[in-house]
């Protein structure tokens, strides 16, 4: 009887070292899972870009916008060569780790997604090596207005479709602004006096005739009216104090 119970308590004991154990590798596996899962634990959309090594060029100019709906655009351009700008759009995927993700394009592209960086991999999945592995990693846009070339794409509600761009660049350095109507040069002044609020003032422009898709008028207009924006890494909106949208912009990272 005495020897039955001994045996008993051997058994309880090594029970609860095991269970005990279990729970502890489980909740330590847990914690890597979340800590390593990238695609949960941090803010992995938005615009990433980077110049990636080219064999035969003096690099590959990309972009890569990541939604949260799994989409992408990616956008690329070979430096030293033709100033065509390939764009492809679609879907990707997370693998299981919840650390990497794959394009549906056809070269099926890995990227492994860190903290605001993008790591461009091999065909296999793995991180690129060497001396040039830092070229290889792809830095997260951050949410900036100045230095952008801003495209105008809608202005008072109405697409824009114009042949020649019509666009704008920030310059924080003296508060200047540059850009065109579609047609002449513009040039003028901004402020941001806090977060999210912007006017313009002394637009100048050139006074070249302009003929066809003449917005003119009602593009360099609408800056009289605008007291504040809003913006992510890929649109600018620009606003008038009811908050009425006057005009959009998209970022153009090849210009």
């Amino acid at each position: 009887m005495k020897t039955q119970s001994i045996l008993f308590l051997i058994l309880v004991a090594t029970f609860g070292f095991i269970s005990c154990n279990t729970s502890k590798k489980t909740a330590s596996e847990k914690e890597l899972t979340i800590a390593d899962n990238s695609m949960t634990s941090i803010d992995w959309p938005g615009s990433y870009q980077g110049i990636l090594p080219c064999a035969d060029c003096e690099g590959i100019k990309t972009r890569l916008v990541l939604n949260k709906d799994l989409t992408y655009s990616l956008k690329t351009s070979y430096l030293g060569k033709e100033d065509n700008i390939f764009e492809t759009k679609g879907t990707f995927t997370w693998d299981k780790s919840g650390s990497k993700i794959t394009l549906d394009n056809p070269e099926k592209q890995v990227y492994q997604v860190g903290e605001n960086k993008l790591f461009h991999l091999d065909k296999s999945g793995n991180r690129i090596t060497g001396d040039l592995a830092n070229n290889y990693i792809m830095e997260k846009e951050n949410i900036e207005i100045t230095n952008k070339y801003w495209k105008l794409t809608e202005l008072n509600g109405k697409t824009v479709k114009t042949k020649k761009d019509a666009f704008i660049k920030l310059l924080p350095d003296d508060n200047h602004f540059t850009g065109n109507s579609s047609c002449n040069v513009l040039n003028g002044s901004f402020e941001m006096a806090n977060t999210n609020s912007i006017t313009f003032s002394k637009i100048l422009m050139t006074k070249m005739a302009c003929i066809d898709d003449n917005i003119e008028s009602e593009f360099v207009g609408v800056f009289e009216e605008i007291t504040n924006y809003t913006a992510t890494s890929e649109e600018l909106t620009l606003k008038d104090a009811t908050g009425n949208v006057k005009a959009k912009f998209e970022s153009d990272y090849f210009k």
